[in-house]
């Protein structure tokens, strides 16, 4: 879900897929403040799913205090660009999508894929076919019963071309039938098999280990058929199976949250969650008890973190995000239709001096795509330094043959007309000016817009966006943004080499082996530069108000407001 993607490197992250576009909270807990359990004995084939090396640190104070039964949880938010979940792609609209509706499957509160909706699966001896049994007590927010034809019917509405959902091929491509069902050429996706109200089937064209984890992604989410067909409203009053339900949303204004009593794991112990759309000062508003929760601007950081400011003890610290800020070429377009030039645009900037002094160090700079402590990261990768005499070398070396030779360039940014441009962002302008003695004309367009023209492929370069984990395997970076075929391979990137290793990886069983064939593929994408990977995030810390409790600091984007509860 994937995947946010990042206006300002570090303060907002928002994944394209919802990281897709990848799927954390577009605007981050540390910046705005905020294996399969369950599956029986594997057989042959049976998918495993990698273990993060990260682990999330709840806000839990003192055991002795009397909890509070109810209340409502306040933050600021953003404006989600849809609600509905099949044609989510980024963070801002996930966060909403993971606590409104489910799926099959989940993430926990351990990082770990569990059931949602499944109560229990078992796969085939061939490692293809899975028979999930729906939970017993799983409903819809209008009290009727989920059934087998009701996952059936969500994923073939997901793949139904007029549905045009845009990650529907990336992450649900691997069911047999469902390229037919995207080209219109079947009407039903026959990997999908009902066996009775309570029991599907689910074949896949080969054993898949990321497959359980891709079903924990928002476009395979189940939704209430008569709900969908009411009218193009529905999104507003949506009949979803989540812990919450939609009770209010005025867009620029406010989207309220309300627990759903009859949850299937466990109602939540709060009444809501309300999201303050309409912004303001985040410090100020926590401060006079409006929010429960903030980022603290790093103007501010070292005033409160000082043991004698009343605000320290409030203070806590967050975990890295799964994720990578980055720049995209356009790999068709001149100039960076040459590998040279793009390699000199990477080895001209320096992502240490911005990290440290820019970003305070809040942020680790990029030696490829994979962010430390996830699954499949390869310590020993070689990025790329700061060598502005090779990158002008390399410029030399390119069939542009110069500098003076080179195309004008434009970089498009989100962010509306004449918004500032993050510091960050300047310096790395600037340091391509003074060392390539390249002029970059920026051009910004809002949010929603430039989430159709990136999906579009309309830029020449891109910028102020990064990528955040819908799961904890490393598929969802490198062959779901990397891939010749896939539909997030925004810089329309080809290298067949590249292919053949990520479509090894997709069927290795043998996690070292599987990992091995991924840490090659990221040598080639890191050489070959479609990218200028920048950083990933290094952790951070938010003010969490004393009386609030279980509030999770996921590094992807997971549902999690069910755990949360207040005490007096």
């Amino acid at each position: 879900m994937k995947p946010l993607f990042a206006f300002l490197a570090l303060l907002l992250v928002v994944a394209i897929a919802c990281s897709s576009d990848s799927t954390s909270d577009s605007t981050t807990d540390s910046a705005n403040g905020a294996s399969p359990t369950s599956v029986p004995s594997p057989a042959l084939g049976s998918p495993v799913t990698p273990t993060p090396q990260v682990s999330s640190a709840p806000a839990t104070r003192a055991s002795d205090r009397k909890i509070v039964a109810g209340g409502t949880f306040l933050r600021l938010g953003a404006d989600p660009t849809t609600l509905d979940p099949h044609l989510t792609t980024d963070v801002n609209s996930a966060v909403y999508a993971v606590e409104i509706f489910g799926g099959l499957m989940t993430i926990d509160k351990e990082l770990a894929i569990v059931g949602d909706l499944a109560e229990t699966w078992d796969v085939s001896a061939d490692g293809k076919t899975t028979t999930f049994r729906i939970h017993p007590d799983a409903k819809f927010h209008n009290g009727r019963s989920v059934t087998a034809n009701d996952i059936k019917w969500s994923l073939e509405r997901a793949a139904d071309p007029d549905t045009e959902a845009f990650n529907a091929d990336v992450f649900l491509g691997d069911i047999v039938g469902v390229d037919q069902k995207l080209t219109g050429a079947s009407n039903s996706i026959s990997g999908i098999q009902v066996i009775n109200d309570s029991t599907l089937t689910i074949t896949t064209d080969a054993p898949k280990p990321f497959f359980l984890s891709k079903l924990t992604y928002p476009v395979s989410f189940v939704l209430d058929q008569q709900n969908v067909e009411s009218g193009r409203d529905w999104i507003f009053e949506p009949v979803g199976t989540g812990p919450f339900r939609l009770e209010e949303y005025r867009p620029g204004e406010v989207l309220r949250l309300t627990r759903f009593e009859d949850y299937h794991l466990g109602p939540a112990m709060i009444d809501e969650v309300e999201f303050l759309i309409s912004g303001g000062n985040s410090m100020l508003m926590y401060e006079n008890d409006e929010l429960h929760i903030t980022g603290i601007p790093l103007g501010m950081l070292e005033g409160v973190l000082d043991p004698a400011n009343s605000l320290f003890a409030e203070v806590v610290a967050a975990p890295p995000q799964f994720d990578v800020d980055y720049f995209g070429f356009n790999t068709t377009e001149p100039p960076f239709d040459d590998v040279k030039v793009r390699q000199a645009f990477n080895y001209a900037i320096d992502r240490a001096s911005v990290a440290s002094t820019l970003l305070e160090d809040l942020v680790v700079p990029a030696a490829g795509i994979l962010p430390t402590g996830f699954p499949g990261y390869n310590p020993d990768l070689q990025g790329y330094t700061y060598d502005p005499e090779k990158a002008r070398q390399l410029i030399q070396d390119s069939k542009y043959g110069g500098l003076e030779e080179l195309p004008r360039i434009t970089l498009t940014l989100p962010g509306s007309f004449g918004a500032a441009v993050s510091p960050s962002i300047e310096a790395m302008l600037s340091m391509w000016e003074e060392n390539l003695d390249v002029r970059i004309d920026l051009l910004q367009t809002e949010w929603a817009i430039f989430l159709q023209d990136l999906h579009q492929q309309r830029f020449q370069m891109f910028g102020g966006l990064g990528w955040i984990a819908d799961y904890p395997d490393p598929e969802n970076f490198l062959d779901v943004l990397f891939h010749s075929k896939s539909s997030n391979n925004q810089s329309e990137y080809v290298n067949f080499e590249l292919d053949l290793l990520l479509e090894r990886a997709r069927v290795e069983l043998d996690e070292t082996a599987r990992f091995e064939l991924y840490h090659r593929a990221e040598e080639i994408i890191v050489a070959d530069a479609p990218w200028v990977p920048l950083w990933h995030s290094n952790g951070g810390s938010v003010l969490i108000k004393p009386n609030v409790n279980d509030y999770f600091l996921f590094p992807l984007t997971i549902p999690k407001y069910r755990y949360v509860y207040f005490t007096e």
